[in-house]
């Protein structure tokens, strides 16, 4: 089957990503406020679909609505992925994406009603770049460079496998080495949990592990940006890499502010304003740079499936003929 450039379709799924980062954005701010319990009750909020909009129920419930948003976005985007000419693996991949966000649902639900234990805090944390992940990249493939990659897209896996690309190792490797990090982030986030206060306690095994994490994560990504910036010469693949480097600085300094406000958190009242914005930034500007690591790597798989191939036809807008 073939695959035509539908650009509705596209835009659609950049919206959809867009509206994903903000549930990013809305689910750190309850960690970072404390206000995972403000709400005890789920699907409904204090019995009801629309609660009393103060205090910690601002931030959760608020939360609630955007996972709606995002969760119906998602439905829409795979109708539409069925509806037009699009190859399998992109069907395959919405269709995943849409199981990610009702288990995400579900999950969100079971830490309110089990008064938010570790382990289910932790992979609600981890699953939610995951999610944003499979939704750039139905953004990314959905565009017009990838209408004729089809066949060509498994050809590159297959090249990947023989290890006929470094740097697209590389690439996926440091996406790997990413996600991770934001896993062991996650754990330092939930771990500690004292009378519903997620990360009351500075957990000292888990801040070890996420601090060598992201020495590990510096390093690798300053060594590919060293080998990209010598032998890569597509122009968009090198901002995407500085970028990545702007990023990681911001991402570090960030790490630290948050340590700072993290350590002794339970002689607080409440979560003071500074805190909840480095917290939040710190989680937000580490997904940018997990997705932007992984937007290099979609870039340079792109490239190795256009390798030794002929000129491509022009793509279509749907309902236009070549």
């Amino acid at each position: 089957m073939d695959s035509q450039y539908h650009k509705g379709l596209h835009y659609f799924a950049l919206a959809t990503a867009g509206a994903t980062f903000l549930l990013l954005i809305a689910g750190a701010l309850v960690t970072s406020n404390d206000a995972g319990l403000s709400v005890p009750d789920w699907p409904l909020s204090h019995g009801q679909w629309m609660p009393e909009m103060v205090g910690g129920v601002f931030y959760e419930h608020g939360h609630r609505m955007v996972a709606t948003t995002v969760g119906l976005l998602t439905i829409v985007l795979n109708i539409w992925l069925w509806k037009v000419p699009s190859y399998p693996w992109v069907r395959t991949l919405g269709l995943v994406a849409l199981g990610a966000v009702i288990t995400q649902g579900v999950l969100g639900g079971v830490t309110v009603l089990f008064f938010l234990p570790t382990p289910i805090s932790v992979l609600h944390a981890s699953l939610a770049p995951l999610f944003f992940c499979m939704v750039v990249t139905l953004a990314v493939v959905t565009s017009p460079d990838w209408v004729h990659l089809s066949r060509s897209f498994r050809d590159g896996w297959r090249k990947v496998k023989k290890g006929a690309d470094r740097e697209l190792k590389l690439a996926i490797l440091t996406t790997m080495a990413l996600y991770f990090q934001h896993v062991l982030g996650a754990t330092v986030r939930h771990s500690g949990t004292v009378n519903g206060t997620k990360g009351a306690v500075l957990v000292t095994s888990a801040l070890v592990a996420h601090l060598v994490g992201a020495l590990a994560a510096t390093g690798l990504i300053l060594f590919v940006a060293r080998v990209f910036t010598k032998r890569i010469h597509d122009r968009s693949i090198l901002r995407l890499v500085y970028l990545q480097l702007f990023l990681l600085f911001v991402q570090l300094l960030l790490g630290w502010g948050a340590y700072l406000v993290r350590i002794d958190p339970a002689t607080q009242v409440q979560p003071s304003v500074s805190g909840v914005w480095i917290t939040t930034s710190h989680l937000t500007v580490g997904v940018l740079l997990l997705v932007t690591s992984l937007v290099v790597t979609l870039r340079l798989l792109h490239n190795v499936a256009l390798r030794d191939r002929g000129p491509v036809p022009e793509p279509t807008l749907a309902g236009q003929t070549v």
